[in-house]
């Protein structure tokens, strides 16, 4: 029998820092303190990283060796204790990472972490502090002045906030994945690794293969999934120099784990939430999707149930069950300088092949496979247009995609207005929602890995053989999964998950023998128990998109909340709104500087000097630095620059930002407005502002807009009405065509018209330039002033035949005349079609 795969755990779990003038000495050890490994970096380098990795595995006795032969070598006089030349910098857990600003280059380290789950054994810790510390010494530095401000704003993001890691167990895939990995046969892993070594597994050679008369444990560690690493830029300069133990990758979301007890059998649940690292951003200046599909506060929430009287991969039983939430996949952003509780929503692009919804529903399937069903929670029906134009253009993205997709594999689409439902007294929102949570786990599945218990066949349900997913001979496997959004991802989206994540509970206990039917009954322990669980999920991501806990909870919505939670959810509102409006654009600044989306350079714009960052998350987007398009127009042009637009005297030297022309005021209009490149205009927020006035406002609105605006001022006593006044051509465009023509002007056109007339006289016998018309007027053809030989004579381009026959084929599809195919055209089609479904 094949013998299946063990997970190699990372042989460096603690670390010293040894510090001398010229070089700092990472020792890194496994938790038995029995394996080490020494990293040497290099301080005289004042911006360079220079770190040296001789891949040895030491014992104890000779990194101890080592520390006496470099502490003896670096002192002052030899023999002489008191001047040490190795110092004892600093004790940690776990290197996050390295990063350089404008001086040299920082090292980061977990200094304090903290046990916070438990799966198979493998430990799930989360960072309680951190230490920042300078690598080039006081000798070689070279000092900026903006450097202290960069290294605040780095701090700013709190790594002792919700940051999450593992030595053995990879968090940024689910339990699914590594169990499959894991399980694979050995001779199945030795032939892929062997081809894809550098693709998806690293092996190590020295250690991962440890032969036991005849059969092996063969030893794998997976490559992360990137998208869902929050340190994978700050470890890339190093990933290629040092050995893989040292890389250490941190996750950011949520980690919470609970236990059950069940007629005295202990069972563990744990909720993991991974936050992705692309687009990541704050509520109001990250809404919707990049140009690379990837959307705004999009997580992936994995609840897992295991055995704990059997804390072992490979003879314990463990199930999982995983469901996304994530932003509109289109172009869409809210401006929140109108400083407005709810602004208004606005479509930034147009989109009609859906392009970033067909790039981010294609990382979908790629990960988790079909179906995807997406859980359209916004209103449908409102008296002025807010959240439902997100509904309208989701709908037409979803039905244009469809088209492409086989028919067992089309996107679910579940709309349902789930304020409207709250609202209603004859409706129950949460029985609403267990009926769409059973369709959806029914589609799906979940994982286990374990075949079905025996009490399935004592116990038989209806409901368990209608079940979806993959049925394999170790278990289950979820296929698809349910992709959950309201306008924030935050109060209604959590409350929706829940039941879903209930619901998908039930059918994890009862795969595991552990209840009679897969139903689970409010006011239980399990469920109350649960219900916590993802109400602090629920709270925490909240705080780190929306900037304060959830308003609306699963008791607001079974409407069996306390008086006093009314009051909480009012402050939850105000404490949401402040951090939006005033901390939001500094907390985007970290962010972006954390992942590596800006990265500082000598001669460019600052971090805080942009006006926005949109163009730091659509790479494929031209950028126009230095900074505004203000700089590519007049520096008189008012609010609106337009050139057919009417300005006011009032308006003159007006700059892009208004009236605000202090630069420190510049920078808090930057920090108020979104992430989408050009503000909506005036007529555009008035159409969809949250005003629910009727049809005749809005149209009375729009004259208004429309009309030529008047001044009113006072003169004495009366009143007069002055009409706006056009600003000169001077002030506006830097010339003046009203003015005469200068001497040099007026000599070249006087050439012009002498060459066109003398040549008009030479061919008139021909009648090639001209034509005399029934009046007898003659009509003169335009005659280029340049000769035949000049640089600047301009020759219609020339079309090939080749071009011109595909022209002609355009003009004639149009009209509905199709042209055969040729054989060219078949073998390329034939071609398209082998390369598409292989």
């Amino acid at each position: 029998m094949p013998t299946a795969a063990a997970p190699i755990i990372s042989s460096v779990q603690k670390l010293v820092l040894y510090e001398t003038r010229a070089r700092y000495f990472l020792v890194g050890s496994n938790h038995a303190e029995t394996k080490y490994r020494v990293l040497k970096i290099d301080r005289t380098e004042p911006k360079d990283l220079v770190i040296i990795d001789d891949r040895h595995v030491y014992t104890q006795q000779e990194v101890r060796e080592l520390l006496g032969r470099l502490d003896l070598g670096n002192r002052t006089k030899m023999g002489q204790k008191g001047s040490a030349g190795l110092f004892r910098a600093v004790s940690a857990f776990g290197v996050v990472g390295f990063v350089r600003f404008l001086e040299g280059y920082y090292i980061v380290l977990i200094t304090k972490r903290r046990k916070m789950a438990d799966i198979g054994g493998h430990a799930i810790y989360k960072i309680e502090d951190t230490n920042m510390i300078y690598i080039p010494n006081d000798s070689v530095r070279v000092t900026h002045p903006d450097e202290a401000r960069y290294l605040r704003i780095f701090q700013n993001v709190d790594l002792s906030s919700n940051f999450y890691f593992s030595y053995s167990y990879d968090l940024s895939h689910s339990l699914q994945y590594n169990l499959t990995v894991l399980r694979m046969p050995l001779e199945m892993l030795k032939s892929e690794t062997t081809q894809t070594r550098q693709e998806s597994f690293d092996i190590f050679e020295d250690e991962g293969l440890i032969t036991q008369g005849g059969s092996g444990v063969f030893g794998i560690c997976s490559e992360p999934y990137m998208k869902y690493v929050w340190n994978g830029e700050l470890l890339d300069i190093i990933k290629n120099t040092v050995h893989r133990d040292w890389l250490l990758y941190i996750i950011h979301g949520f980690c919470g784990q609970s236990k059950l007890l069940i007629y005295g059998r202990p069972v563990y649940v744990t909720l993991i939430a991974r936050r992705s690292s692309k687009f990541a951003g704050t509520r109001f200046l990250k809404r919707g999707a990049n140009c690379e599909g990837d959307v705004a506060n999009e997580v992936e929430t994995e609840q897992i149930l295991c055995d704990a009287s059997v804390m072992s991969f490979t003879a314990g039983s463990y199930s999982s069950y995983v469901q996304v939430r994530g932003s509109v996949p289109l172009y869409w952003s809210q401006d929140i300088s109108t400083m407005m509780p709810k602004p208004p929503i606005t479509l930034d692009q147009a989109d009609p092949f859906a392009h970033v919804a067909a790039l981010h529903f294609d990382q979908m399937l790629q990960r988790f496979g079909s179906p995807i069903i997406i859980l359209n929670l916004v209103k449908e029906r409102e008296k002025r247009k807010h959240e439902r134009i997100l509904s309208e253009e989701l709908v037409a993205a979803v039905t244009y995609l469809n088209q492409f997709l086989p028919p067992e594999h089309t996107i679910i689409y579940i709309p349902w207005d789930m304020a409207k439902y709250t609202k209603s007294k004859l409706c129950n929102v949460l029985d609403r929602l267990n009926v769409i949570a059973e369709s959806v786990v029914k589609k799906t599945g979940f994982f286990v890995n374990r075949p079905d218990s025996y009490c399935s066949i004592l116990r038989p349900d209806e409901k368990w053989n209608e079940l979806g997913g993959c049925v394999i001979p170790t278990g289950r496997l979820q296929t698809g999964v349910l992709r959950t959004n309201c306008v924030d991802c935050l109060d209604r989206t959590n409350t929706a998950q829940f039941m879903v994540g209930k619901c998908a509970l039930a059918y994890q206990l009862y795969s595991l023998g552990l209840i009679d039917k897969p139903n689970l009954q409010f006011d239980t322990d399990a469920v109350r128990l649960f219900e916590e669980l993802y109400e602090d999920h629920g709270d925490t991501l909240s705080l780190q998109y929306g900037g304060s806990q959830l308003v609306h909870r699963v008791k607001t919505y079974r409407k069996i909340a306390p008086w006093t939670q009314h009051s909480k959810d009012i402050m939850q509102t105000l404490s949401r709104y402040y951090s939006n409006a005033f901390s939001d654009a500094d907390r985007q600044d970290s962010i972006n500087l954390f992942l590596g989306v800006f990265h500082p350079t000598e001669g460019k714009p600052h971090l805080w000097e942009l006006p926005t960052d949109f163009y730091l998350h659509h790479k494929n987007t031209m950028r126009l630095l230095p900074t505004r398009r203000s700089d590519f127009m007049p520096k008189t042009v008012g609010i609106d620059p337009s050139p057919f637009t009417v300005r006011k005297p009032d308006e003159t030297g007006k700059s892009v930002l208004g009236n605000k022309s202090n630069r420190e005021e510049a920078v808090l209009q930057r920090k108020t407005a979104a992430s989408a490149p050009p503000p909506p205009s005036e007529e555009a927020v008035s159409s969809s502002s949250e005003d629910d006035s009727g049809t005749d406002r809005e149209e009375e609105g729009s004259v208004s807009q429309r009309s030529t605006p008047v001044k009113m001022t006072d003169t004495g006593d009366s009143a007069k009405v002055t009409e706006n006044v056009v600003q000169p051509m001077k002030e506006v465009y830097g010339i003046n065509l009203s003015d005469g023509l200068s001497e040099e002007d007026f000599s070249i056109y006087s050439r012009f018209v002498q060459l066109g007339q003398s040549q008009h006289k030479q061919d008139r016998s021909s009648q090639q330039l001209c034509s005399r018309c029934p009046d007898g007027v003659i009509k003169l053809t335009p005659i280029s002033a340049f000769s035949q030989d000049n640089i600047y004579e301009v020759q219609p381009p020339r079309v090939d035949r080749k071009s011109t026959e595909i022209f002609q084929a355009h003009i004639q599809a149009s009209q509905g005349i199709m042209q055969p195919l040729g054989k060219e055209d078949l073998s390329m089609y034939r071609e398209y079609i082998r390369n598409r479904y292989l």
